[in-house]
């Protein structure tokens, strides 16, 4: 049951954030095609619980401006549920502002959904 449960949130991320900024991704067998156009994309990380959401934008527009593409994260999800079926999705856990944000900004996100973190991070 939990793993459904952590699924369906996961999903409603998804859901709210494709949506709004839909693009058409494909491979051609030399390189990522997206909307009709092939892309060498440029990734950098971004740990958003690092970090508080009035940091966010500049962050993102830093990213922006130093030439990435795509910004890469980890999902905490010991973050997001500290206590079993009790989650929490406020504050510097906001994964569905963050990834809005960075949408915004015109960049993709890359979610790393756990189980694992390997980010110096305990229980991740």
């Amino acid at each position: 049951m939990r793993r459904r449960t952590e699924i369906l949130v996961l999903l409603i991320c998804l859901v709210i954030v494709t949506t709004s900024f839909a693009s058409t991704v494909t491979y051609d067998h030399r390189a990522i095609v997206i909307d009709g156009k092939r892309r060498v994309l440029i990734s950098g990380s971004i740990h958003y619980p690092r970090s508080t959401p009035e940091m966010w934008p500049d962050l993102i527009q830093k990213s922006k401006d130093g030439g990435l593409d795509v910004i890469e994260t980890y999902v905490f999800w010991n973050l997001h549920e500290p206590v079993r079926n009790q989650y929490n999705f406020e504050g510097r856990n906001d994964l569905v502002k963050f990834v809005k944000l960075v949408a915004e900004a015109g960049l993709y996100v890359h979610l790393r959904i756990g189980p694992y973190v390997c980010a110096e991070w305990n229980y991740g």
